[in-house]
């Protein structure tokens, strides 16, 4: 019983952090998206 819970805590521990590398990654994605976007109307005009 007791490495269940072991097992349990860890696993949280492990999809807190991924949620938050995922959100991060996330956020750089939107950022080059932006600048390509910039580019593009920079060509345009």
């Amino acid at each position: 019983m007791r490495k269940l819970i072991i097992l349990a805590v860890a696993a949280a521990a492990l999809t807190t952090a991924a949620c938050n590398t995922i959100q991060g990654v996330g956020r750089d994605t939107q950022a080059a998206g932006q600048a390509v976007e910039g580019a593009a109307r920079d060509a345009k005009n």
